[in-house]
């Protein structure tokens, strides 16, 4: 049998729904050559063509189509996912070190082929873009047409295609990141070696280029008030951090950078990533680290952070038990404390599992791991994905949310029993009041007890709903399922977390970026502001940005002035059949020189006009004193004026030789486009 000549291996494929595949995952050319209708010849290694990317209805992150013929030259990875998927969102962050790690050689398209009715839609796909914060394009995959061309059966699915576009590889599920990695490396260095790799910068227009208004909280995932003291703790996600406000939204304390990662101490100095569920216990905050696989703790009295479960990696085995520092996590999603026992939402692991605070002792307390809807006992039960968790004292309440359900598990483990109160399946959703086996939920993340009721954030729905977990009569209660930000009539956008305290319910309006405050008298809604609340600041950019071989142009010495400002208009060159991408500020390297010595270097973010494909720049003239040349360089991308969304990084470095003096007034430079564009830097 011919040997393959990719392999893939995944630890576990879980397709949000449906098959589960262990083991290593072999596909050999035949294979793929009868699957795409090629036709192997004898003594030679078949070929098969990647289909090209038709049948979406919209691109995303990027500025129109892209067809793989337009990608020549790179190795590119399909990643078919859908936005819901907990498998799905465990892949992006090995997709993203592949992207930084071969950026110019590796393109990653994600493929978003829906499960759920609300994912057909851009606006919300553009929405868990910014989210997880995506970085690479994605088409709207919307009725599966390129799914279908590429014969795919489960979430995520990886595709590896060569800079000749022929595929070399398919597999699907997590914990594929090093062998990926391996194949583009051993890719790379074939094509580069037989001339075939293009590694010349390529940029996508982002959305978060286009998101110009930075809001205080940026997809708050879960929310918890405090009756005694009137506090409002808010996971602030995608920021990643805690913000501790009164009822009113007035700031009190933030806990984290803002810069995503795992860093323990002051709050100031502490870092979460992706934080969700929250639970209280006097002065101390348990916080669920999702995207770190931890459980931190927030002393509220000496503001200081530590980590109380969890290894900081993600684990694969759902039986592990013992010492919390020595367990690993899987995305914990929400945290609920009864006593001295801390139930946890294990949405990776498809589990609930409960840390004993008084034995320290940690270990799963219900499901089995396998992702379905399954009553029974608590050690043979099935959840898909626990995102929310409450309780009325007897029973644990969870928001199952890729079953579209809602659970109950008993807390007395002689009761030892799972059922489900709303729920059929997971491809059984939808938006139905009524009773039992006729209600339909679609996707929901939050539940909240209060008197009796269950509330429920039907997440997808953009709906509160009101369940009564003993009739299991379950009614809408706030939203008309159109998301809106609008508090008379209320409207919601993927809400995501609920939480009661007093006759106030508070609801993480998560695709809002805001909290909403629900009067469950009179059923008001209003919507928080945080006055003097302001995004995390920026990360500072790199000192010095990669340029690709800048074409140089050389001008005339230049005799200009001391003090003041020096400001250079400069002209670009674009390609025939080119665009300029002025979306985001360009990077512009700038170093003053004496002989060979840099004297001065500054990194700038210059706007562009596209229109005049012209540019300006100011810089103090004092910086350049001393300096007898001045160098600049300046990174710009374009794009085809029609049919794709590749734009290609282009870069001009203008040498000037200076000659400074005192009584100058040359305040303004003309730079001008090199006359010879075949001309590169040394």
């Amino acid at each position: 049998m011919q040997k393959p000549y990719l392999r893939l291996s995944s630890r576990a494929m879980l397709s949000c729904g449906a098959w589960l595949v262990a083991g290593w995952l072999t596909f050999t050319f035949p294979v793929l050559s009868a699957q795409f209708g090629g036709k192997p010849t004898a003594g030679t290694k078949p070929r098969v063509a990647a289909p090209e990317l038709e049948g979406g209805v919209e691109w995303l992150n990027t500025s129109g189509p892209i067809r793989l013929r337009d990608l020549r030259g790179k190795v590119v990875l399909l990643d078919f996912w859908t936005y819901c998927c907990i498998n799905c969102i465990h892949v992006l962050p090995d997709l993203a070190r592949l992207e930084k790690k071969y950026a110019n050689q590796l393109v990653v398209i994600g493929v978003h082929s829906p499960k759920f009715d609300t994912e057909r839609d851009s606006s919300n796909i553009r929405e868990a873009i910014l989210r997880y914060g995506i970085e690479h394009p994605v088409v709207n995959d919307a009725h599966r047409r390129i799914w279908n061309a590429y014969r795919v059966f489960a979430w995520p699915t990886f595709f590896l295609i060569d800079p000749e576009g022929y595929i070399v590889g398919r597999a699907s599920g997590e914990g594929l990141g090093d062998v990926l990695d391996a194949a583009i490396a051993k890719l790379i260095e074939e094509h580069r070696a037989r001339k075939t790799l293009n590694e010349q910068p390529v940029r996508f227009d982002l959305e978060h280029f286009r998101q110009r208004e930075k809001t205080p909280l940026f997809f708050p995932g879960k929310v918890l008030a405090d009756v005694k003291s009137q506090r409002l703790f808010i996971a602030d996600s995608s920021h990643h951090r805690i913000v501790i406000t009164d009822w009113q939204g007035q700031v009190q304390a933030i806990a984290g950078t803002g810069e995503p990662g795992w860093q323990d101490g002051p709050c100031d100095k502490a870092q979460f990533n992706d934080p969700q569920g929250l639970a209280l216990d006097g002065d101390k905050l348990y916080v669920a680290d999702r995207k770190n696989h931890l459980i931190r703790t927030l002393d509220l009295r000496t503001k200081q952070v530590n980590t109380l479960a969890g290894t900081g990696r993600q684990s694969h085995d759902r039986r592990a038990a013992g010492k919390p520092r020595e367990v690993g996590l899987n995305s914990p999603w929400d945290l609920l404390l009864i006593g001295r026992d801390l139930y946890i939402a294990m949405a990776g692991h498809h589990q609930i599992w409960k840390l004993d605070l008084q034995q320290d002792y940690l270990a799963a307390y219900a499901g089995s791991g396998l992702e379905e809807i399954i009553d029974g006992t608590l050690s043979l039960s099935a959840f898909a994905q626990p995102s929310g968790l409450a309780t009325d004292g007897q029973w644990l309440y969870v928001a199952d949310s890729e079953t579209s359900s809602i659970r109950a598990v008993s807390l007395d483990p002689k009761r030892n029993e799972v059922r489900t109160l709303v729920g059929l399946g997971l491809f059984e959703f939808g938006d139905r009041d009524g009773q039992g086996r006729a209600v339909r939920l679609q996707h929901p993340l939050g539940v909240a007890y209060h008197q009796g009721q269950l509330y429920l954030a039907d997440t997808y729905n953009n709906k509160i709903k009101v369940l009564d977990p003993v009739k299991r009569v379950c009614r809408t209660f706030l939203g008309d399922g159109k998301p809106g930000t609008s508090d008379d009539p209320p409207r919601f956008n993927e809400p995501g977390g609920l939480c009661v305290a007093d006759d106030f319910l508070f609801v993480a309006d998560t695709n809002n970026h805001t909290i909403r405050v629900v009067n469950l008298q009179n059923k008001q809604v209003r919507t928080l502001s945080f006055p003097g609340l302001t995004p995390p600041a920026p990360p500072p950019p790199p000192k010095k940005p990669y340029f690709p071989d800048p074409i140089v142009a050389r001008t005339a010495p230049q005799v200009v002035a001391m003090q003041g400002e020096l400001t250079f208009q400069g002209t670009l060159s674009i390609p025939s059949g080119q665009k300029l991408s002025a979306e985001e500020p360009s990077p512009c390297y700038v170093e003053a020189l004496q002989g060979p010595r840099v004297l001065w270097e500054q990194l700038y973010r210059v706007p562009l006009d596209a229109a005049n494909h012209s540019f300006r720049l100011t810089i103090p003239a004092e910086k350049l004193a001393q300096a007898d040349m001045l160098r600049l360089t300046l990174g710009y991308f374009t794009c085809p004026e029609k049919s794709t969304g590749v734009c290609l990084m282009q870069a001009i470095r203008w040498e000037i030789p200076l000659q400074p003096k005192a009584d100058s007034n040359q305040r303004l430079l003309t730079l001008e486009p090199p006359k010879d564009a075949g001309k590169k830097a040394p």
